[in-house]
């Protein structure tokens, strides 16, 4: 796969630096944090697994109770009076 990006003069230069202290080439040193960054393909495959399981065997009603605990909780725990989920919005946007 081939793929451009314009990179901002700064950071360009600093992953020409990093790259040549390195021994490598801007390209090779960029596919490095590329794939130091993103998850291994497996570890998704694994982690997805998991999940849909237990969407799976989730019992609906401790799901629905566990929702909106999270989201009573998430309301009264913040600096702002404004709710982020407010009740006549249930539905429509949440």
């Amino acid at each position: 796969m081939t793929l451009t990006l314009y990179l901002p003069s700064e950071l360009a230069y600093r992953l020409a630096q990093e790259a040549q202290r390195r021994g490598l080439s801007a390209d090779e040193y960029t596919i490095q944090l590329l794939e130091q960054s993103l998850p291994p393909q497996d570890q998704r495959t694994a982690l997805t697994t998991l999940l849909q399981t237990w969407i799976d065997e989730g019992d609906p009603v401790e799901q629905q109770e566990t929702g909106e605990y999270l989201i009573r909780t998430l309301d009264e725990d913040r600096l702002s009076s404004r709710q982020l989920f407010p009740p006549e919005l249930k539905g429509k946007t949440w």
